[in-house]
């Protein structure tokens, strides 16, 4: 999907997107019209795909532990979750078509900035960012067996919401590792959305792209909350888009600017996420 000029004039202007896209009360934005997933989905997620899944994470990690130990650079441990996500994302028949990468240059460093829908994103950025990147995540994860140290020994950015001020060791390393040229991908919405719509960007989402003087890159993870909604082990088997933004600079900025840039940001990532007209997928 390419970003229209009228799109573009949207975002430049500050004027909101199609959110009024809500048109029915209690439907997600990309809902397929007439779709039904009734028991036989169920049981094909409940019994076939969902230990499927946790299969493929206990096996990955385990087989990642000892490899980990010598990762230095956490290539190895990229390619583990990147397994991880492609074994994922040919099980559970959801193609994802991707526009807009080709126009960036994935050369340069770069925060990729997402909206967070679903358990199942992380996979789908992995299979379809054809590079190595961190990921910035919430504390609470590392609750999670063979998940939680996977994302601690691969160098992922462990962000304390519920106290910051821990987290300033891990924003250092963030910084340094985007002047080193390691690509960032971040959430700002802070966590999953439990009705699929986009909810309000933390502006401090985007100290790190500031301090590293970044360019951010706005990603839409379209079908995602309707393949997988937060709550449920139901997995809704459905074709999934990424669309990709332009890049959104950072040059001169300031901490000052933040709210500013997270308006901008969150602007453009709306124009590409919600659909101009009811849905027809």
């Amino acid at each position: 999907m390419a970003v229209s000029n009228s799109s573009l004039e949207q975002v430049e202007s500050g004027a909101q997107p199609p959110a009024s896209s809500r048109d029915t009360e209690g439907s997600s934005p990309h809902a397929i019209p007439g779709k039904k997933y009734g028991w036989p989905s169920r049981l094909r997620s409940y019994l076939f795909l969902d230990p499927l899944i946790w299969f493929y994470t206990l096996a990955m990690g385990l087989a990642a532990l000892p490899g980990g130990l010598f990762d230095r650079d956490g290539r190895r441990l990229h390619w583990f979750s990147f397994a991880w996500s492609w074994l994922i994302m040919k099980s559970i028949f959801s193609p994802v078509t991707v526009t807009g990468l080709e126009n960036i240059d994935t050369t340069k460093t770069h925060v990729y900035a997402a909206n967070h829908a679903s358990a199942l994103d992380i996979p789908v950025l992995y299979v379809n960012l054809p590079f190595q990147f961190r990921i910035a995540f919430k504390k609470e994860l590392l609750a999670y067996p063979v998940v939680g140290w996977q994302l601690k020994r691969s160098g992922q950015i462990c962000l304390d919401q519920q106290n910051p001020t821990r987290s300033v060791g891990a924003i250092k390393s963030a910084v340094k590792s985007l002047r080193a040229g390691v690509p960032l991908v971040i959430f700002p919405e802070g966590g999953r959305t439990d009705d699929g719509y986009i909810k309000p960007f933390l502006p401090g989402a985007f100290f790190l792209a500031i301090k590293a003087q970044v360019d951010i890159v706005p990603i839409a993870l379209v079908g995602t909350f309707e393949l997988l909604p937060m709550d449920t082990y139901h997995i809704k088997c459905r074709p999934l888009q990424m669309r990709v933004g332009e890049p959104i600079p950072t040059a001169g900025l300031t901490v000052r600017d933040m709210e500013a840039l997270s308006v901008k940001v969150q602007a453009a990532l709306e124009v590409l996420y919600y659909p101009a007209s009811p849905v027809a997928e």
